[in-house]
């Protein structure tokens, strides 16, 4: 079992910037995949980032690559997000998510993930 617990999110003016990070508690965090997604409201929740479970490897939502930097840190139990250059569309409950190591290649599926935080609020607004 892997206890996800979400922090950092807030309200930040467009262009600022924010991190989140998101501390887990159990076993074996460093061999899982961990990712977040992200639900704006009325939306589908989506997929924002990915990392490897030794960070050799990362994957970004497209449309985020640039802007957005997924790291880890497996001696602390924490992954983190830093999303720079934040707009009113960034706007979303941002979760954190768990998947065995073995799940790589699906880790922009959000079904490929076994455990999830109960999420982050980030409001860009002005």
């Amino acid at each position: 079992q892997v206890q996800l617990v979400e922090s950092g999110g807030g309200l930040v003016q467009p262009g600022g910037s924010l991190r989140l990070s998101c501390a887990a508690s159990g076993h074996s965090f460093s061999s899982y995949v961990m990712g977040w997604f992200r639900q704006a409201p009325g939306k589908e929740r989506e997929f924002v980032a990915a990392i490897s479970w030794g960070s050799r490897r990362t994957t970004y939502a497209d449309s985020l690559r640039g802007r957005y930097t997924i790291s880890r840190d497996n001696t602390k139990n924490t992954v983190y997000l830093r999303m720079d250059s934040l707009k009113p569309e960034d706007t979303a409950v941002y979760y954190c998510a768990a998947a065995d190591t073995s799940r790589w290649y699906r880790e922009q599926n959000d079904d490929a993930y076994d455990y999830w935080g109960q999420g982050t609020p980030v409001t860009v607004s002005s």
